[in-house]
């Protein structure tokens, strides 16, 4: 059971103390709707009453009312000093005023962005989507979707159909072939003007995680943990999100009277307001989830840690605790968040084949793209040449020029690994991994693209091509890239959703089950696993959807 969190009953919020930057909005929260909808009335009506004598005229032309979150009992305002803050602070209900505060934006653990600025004029190809037969995987279904035991669950959970999930995230590409199926509507609770739709996901999280909950099936397998649940979208983060923003989504989410809150989102601080409002979200009937965080450290990010929401760490594969996925005695449950593939806006996604050629055999291979490596339409194909760890000094013996570079992953970033490789005349660079499985990585930060193509491919057959480049066998390799519409993604971000998806499940299967009987559902029904939980490293263990949603049908 999470311990309750101490936050400051009435307290101001300062971003100074966070080294943020000075806010302009603020979140004025109230004990009773009453108090609230007065001092909303009394700013309408310029007027002052009994226990409001504090504020003169020239206080309420400068208080200036953006919105009210009726379900939360807040108002967000905008003030114009300090001074009439400390006055605001002394109405009669008023519990805390929050200042904006901004934690990071979610980002995947191994840093991918855009491959380009979103062209939402460009058509690619799909694979075409259709409503196959309900159940039929395929060899694009990501491996979480089994790993979870979703399928299992699919037929008494009705595939999650009546399920509504709120996504509160960076946005969605609506378009998107796997989405727009299930896709309902969407709000941008930024304080910007997005664009060439309010909720438009210009970073790639966003749609990532919705296609995790929900994609609906593809004819490749390709498919989401609920693949009839209904997505609802609230872009809450831009370059970072923020405290007000998450309050006025949890109140939309409220409002539209959805099953399920799913939040990939965190930081290390709690506000007042956004507990306020996710004890609102649990007396609404509503399942809140988020991600324990990416630091790899004893510490639950919030919301995560708040005591009424599911807190999910991440797996890979196999299944064993990601070195990056946060830990404490917060922490619920764990999903797959290693190498998790899923939508991204159209056209940013990074594909890649790859086929090693030795003796004139041909062998294709495990891959993946990197943001900031060129397309290559047309395969190349071209000799390797080991160089270690691409450090300058590992070229200083290594023929590369004019051929492709062999490159062992550590002790330096890829960005550097391939700027080296530039260096040394390589006209490609092929690093292999140090651990099992594949990443995606990015070479470049602000969009651009190298000169030069660039993959990954597995720990295993990196070493057998290096011990054959060692033995002078002059092994080849042909590469080619494709921008797709789907991605890999790492992070305790991409585990939250296939728990937001099984939770869904669950609710489809029975309308009446309470967000704590849930919460003591996963609790008994998660698997636990062979791993050290001395720390609670893992929660419960791995989320089982068929034992959930079995266990959810009886309750």
């Amino acid at each position: 059971m999470k311990g309750l969190v101490a936050i400051g009953i009435s307290s101001v919020v300062t971003l100074t103390q966070i080294g943020l930057a000075q806010a302009e909005r603020y979140l004025i929260v109230f004990e009773k709707d009453i108090q609230m909808n007065k001092v909303q009335n009394l700013f309408h009506n310029k007027t002052r009453g009994q226990g409001y004598h504090t504020l003169n005229e020239e206080a309420w032309s400068n208080f200036q009312v953006e919105s009210a979150l009726d379900q939360v009992n807040s108002l967000v305002v905008e003030f114009a000093s300090s001074q009439l803050i400390n006055e605001i602070s002394k109405l009669p209900g008023v519990v805390a005023i929050e200042e904006e505060v901004f934690t990071p934006a979610p980002r995947p653990f191994n840093g991918y962005r855009l491959t380009q600025p979103w062209d939402f004029h460009l058509a690619y190809i799909q694979q075409p989507f259709s409503m196959v037969k309900r159940g039929g995987l395929g060899p694009k279904t990501p491996y979480g979707i089994e790993l979870v035991n979703a399928p299992l669950a699919w037929e008494k959970s009705h595939y999650g159909l009546g399920s509504r999930v709120l996504v509160l995230d960076t946005g969605i590409d609506k378009n998107h072939p796997a989405l727009i199926g299930n896709y309902e509507k969407g709000r941008n609770f930024v304080n910007d003007n997005n664009s060439p739709y309010e909720e438009a996901d210009g970073v790639g999280h966003g749609t990532h995680v919705a296609g995790t909950i929900a994609a609906s099936f593809g004819i490749d397998g390709f498919v989401g943990v609920a693949p009839e649940a209904k997505i609802l979208a609230g872009r809450v983060c831009s370059e970072g999100c923020s405290n007000i923003a998450v309050a006025q989504g949890i109140n939309w989410g409220i409002q539209e009277r959805v099953d399920v809150i799913s939040m990939s989102l965190g930081g290390p601080f709690a506000t007042r307001g956004e507990k306020l409002a996710i004890e609102a979200a649990e007396r609404a009937g509503i399942i809140v989830v988020a991600a324990s965080g990416n630091d790899g450290r004893k510490r639950v990010s919030f919301p995560a840690a708040f005591p009424t929401v599911i807190a999910v760490g991440a797996v890979d594969s196999k299944p064993a605790k990601a070195d990056f996925s946060n830990w404490g005695p917060e922490l619920d449950v764990v999903a797959p968040g290693v190498g998790v593939i899923s939508a991204v806006p159209m056209g940013t996604g990074k594909d890649s084949r790859v086929t090693m050629i030795v003796n004139g055999e041909f062998k294709d291979i495990p891959s993946t793209g990197f943001v900031g490596s060129p397309d290559v339409t047309q395969a190349l194909s071209n000799e390797v040449v080991y160089v270690g760890l691409g450090k300058p000094e590992d070229y200083i013996n290594a023929s590369v020029s004019g051929k492709f570079a062999l490159i062992q992953r550590g002790e330096i970033n890829f960005s550097e690994k391939a700027k080296n490789a530039i260096a040394a005349g390589a006209r490609g660079a092929v690093i292999f991994n140090n651990t099992e499985g594949l990443i995606q990585g990015a070479l470049t930060q602000d969009g651009s693209m190298l000169s030069i193509p660039v993959v990954m491919i597995e720990q295993k057959t990196g070493e057998e091509l290096r011990d054959l480049a060692l033995q002078g066998m002059s092994p080849q390799v042909e590469m080619q890239t494709v921008r797709t519409d789907y991605a890999s993604f790492d992070g305790t971000s991409m585990a939250t959703p296939h728990v937001a998806g099984v939770l869904a499940l669950m609710r489809a299967a029975n309308r009446s089950v309470s967000p704590k009987t849930v919460r003591e559902i996963i609790s008994e029904t998660s698997v636990p696993l062979a791993v050290d939980n001395s720390e609670n490293q893992i929660g419960k263990g791995l989320i089982d959807a068929q034992a959930a949603v079995e266990e959810a049908i009886k309750r």
